[in-house]
C-alpha cells in the first residue's frame, strides 16, 4: 500500500458522552487505528473537536457557557484535558504527539502559514503525531456568532491543514455514514452516496440551509471542507466516528462512507 499523508478530524459527538464528559473507550480506539497506521509509515495528523464541552464538563457547569468569556476560560481548560489524554494514550503505542492550536490569522497571513507549513513539515518527519483545534481562548468568530473568515469549524479547519500539509486523504469522522441523497431519519429509501467527483449544484443542494439537519455545523461544512481538499488534490471521506476501525480499509480505497475523489495532476 503507497506510504500515504492522511489527516482525520474527529467531532465533539464522537468525543464525549452526552454528559460532555471524554468518551474514553472512543478515544482509546482511534489513538490505536492512527497509532497502527502510522506504524506501516503513514504520517498521521489529527485535528480534534470538543474542547468546550470537555471543558464544560470538568468544571461542573450545568450547561455549555452563554457569555464569550466564559466559553473561552471552557475551551482553554478542556483544551489542556484533552490534549494530557491525548499525550497518554498515543504514547502507549509509542507515539509523540505535539499540540497546534491555530487561529484566522496564522492560515490567512501568508508568511505565517509558511512557517506552519514547516512546523508541520518538521514534526511529521521527526515521527510526531500533530494534534490541531481552533485556539478557542483566543479567537472569537466561530464560538461568539458561528461566522467566521477562514476557520470557524473544525471540518474547514481540517481541510486547510490537509491543504497546507499537502495531505493524500482527510478523513471526516463523524455522526452520520456519509452524503446521503435525502434525510435518512425521514427517508427510509435515502441512498448513501459512495463517491462524489465533483461539488455540483445538485451535491450542494443535499446539504439543505442553516437550521435543517444538514445545515451549519452539519453537512454544509462537510462540502465546504470537501471543495478545499479536492481543490489541493486531496481525497476527502465522510465516515461514522463510531467505526474509528474503518480508518484500515479507507487508507486502502476501499468503499466506506462517502469518498469524494480529487482529480490528481
Amino acid at each position: 500500500m503507497k506510504k500515504q499523508k492522511i489527516v482525520v478530524k474527529v467531532g465533539t459527538s464522537t468525543l464525549t458522552h452526552p454528559s460532555g464528559d471524554l468518551d474514553l473507550r472512543s478515544m482509546e480506539r482511534l489513538v490505536r487505528a492512527m497509532a497502527d497506521l502510522k506504524g506501516e509509515g503513514n504520517e498521521m495528523i489529527l485535528v480534534s473537536s470538543g474542547a468546550i464541552a470537555v471543558g464544560t464538563a470538568k468544571l461542573g457547569l450545568a450547561e455549555r457557557p452563554k457569555e464569550l468569556r466564559f466559553k473561552q476560560a471552557a475551551a482553554a481548560v478542556g483544551q489542556c484535558s484533552m490534549m494530557h489524554i491525548y499525550d497518554k494514550l498515543f504514547s502507549e503505542y509509542n507515539c509523540n504527539t505535539a499540540q497546534i492550536l491555530l487561529t484566522d490569522g496564522d492560515v490567512a497571513d501568508e508568511e505565517r502559514a509558511a512557517h506552519l507549513r514547516s512546523t508541520f513539515s518538521a514534526l511529521l518527519e521527526m515521527g510526531v503525531i500533530p494534534v490541531v483545534n481552533e485556539n478557542d481562548s483566543v479567537s472569537s468568530a466561530e464560538i461568539e456568532t458561528g461566522q467566521h473568515k477562514v476557520l470557524g469549524d473544525n471540518d474547514t479547519l481540517s481541510a486547510i491543514v490537509a491543504k497546507l500539509c499537502e495531505a493524500d486523504l482527510l478523513v471526516l469522522l463523524s455522526d452520520i455514514d456519509g452524503l446521503y441523497d435525502a434525510d435518512p431519519r425521514t427517508h427510509p429509501d435515502a441512498k448513501l452516496l459512495a463517491r462524489v467527483d465533483e461539488i455540483t449544484d445538485e451535491i450542494l443542494a443535499m446539504a439543505g440551509g442553516a437550521g435543517t439537519w444538514r445545515g451549519t455545523g452539519g453537512m454544509a461544512t462537510k462540502l465546504s471542507a470537501a471543495q478545499i481538499a479536492m481543490a489541493a488534490g486531496c481525497d476527502m471521506v465522510i465516515t461514522n466516528g463510531k467505526r474509528p476501525q474503518d480508518l484500515y480499509e479507507i487508507a486502502e480505497g476501499k468503499s466506506i462512507g462517502t469518498r469524494f475523489c480529487a482529480k490528481k495532476e
